[in-house]
């Protein structure tokens, strides 16, 4: 049987509130609000007992049942993958596809991690020449249909650090350098695929260059992939020599959806 490595973010609503003020309208991407129905609690019951007709002084053990209810959750909450429509609506002249329209096949597929971490550095581009070097460390190619996980460093930080907002990210040429050997999902360990958003803001200010607004996911309007983002647990797996399931939520029509992502390594 093969090991199982979860590379999947916890779905935490505690963190919502650790988010710097600048971003606090982030936080359905971070994870949902959430209320709780315990069963020994009044919420609990009185769901039990609405359900069923009865009263609390009727419950079999005296006490009703677990739920909780989920609000304000983005498709991009956490650890989750996006489909091609967040990048654009057509891909290739095609249609973008949705995040139902992937099948599983295509999210079940052997993986190598390109660990970057002795070259990247905060708020700063992954270059194509950092990524040739991480490859070379995995004796590996990259063949058509591979997942590729970049390994930034960014599992050092927590929310509360300001480290966590100045991810290393992906430009437009390292992202076509990636997909145009062939890689089909494109994840990273940090918050976003791309350099930050003042980053990037900044840049298009000082120069004027649309090009650099969101380069990394746009460029794959060019070549179909699926990225990945909010990896955690990259250093618990070989370089390569493993396979990797992304199983998002069956979300209708939907740019992503959250998901269970496992690594199985023999």
């Amino acid at each position: 049987m093969p090991r199982l490595i979860d590379l999947t973010v916890t779905l935490d609503p505690a963190n919502r509130a650790k988010l710097p003020p600048p971003l606090a309208g982030a936080a359905k991407v971070v994870a949902p609000a959430i209320e709780y129905l315990h069963p020994a609690e009044q919420k609990g019951r009185d769901e039990f007992c609405a359900y069923l007709g009865c009263r609390h002084e009727d419950l079999p053990d005296g006490e009703g049942w677990g739920a909780e209810v989920l609000t304000d959750m983005s498709s991009h909450c956490g650890t989750h993958v996006d489909a091609p429509l967040h990048s654009g609506s057509r891909i290739g002249g095609r249609r973008a596809r949705t995040i139902t329209d992937i099948g599983l096949d295509e999210l079940f597929r052997p993986g190598l991690v390109l660990d970057v971490r002795p070259w990247a550095q905060p708020a700063q581009e992954i270059t194509p020449e950092m990524l040739d070097q991480a490859l070379a460390a995995t004796g590996c190619r990259i063949n058509e249909g591979d997942a590729v996980l970049i390994r930034t460093g960014q599992e050092r930080f927590t929310m509360t650090d300001p480290g966590f907002y100045a991810q290393p990210g992906m430009s437009r040429a390292s992202t076509l350098h990636l997909t145009s050997q062939g890689a089909t999902i494109l994840g990273t360990d940090a918050v976003a695929w791309d350099l930050p958003f003042g980053v990037m803001a900044r840049r298009f200010k000082e120069t004027g260059d649309k090009q650099g607004l969101w380069d990394g996911h746009k460029a794959i309007l060019l070549k179909e992939a699926f990225i990945v983002q909010q990896m955690t647990n990259l250093g618990a797996l070989p370089l390569s020599g493993f396979m990797v399931g992304f199983f998002p939520i069956k979300l209708a029509h939907c740019s992503a959806a959250p998901a269970r992502v496992v690594a199985f390594v023999d």
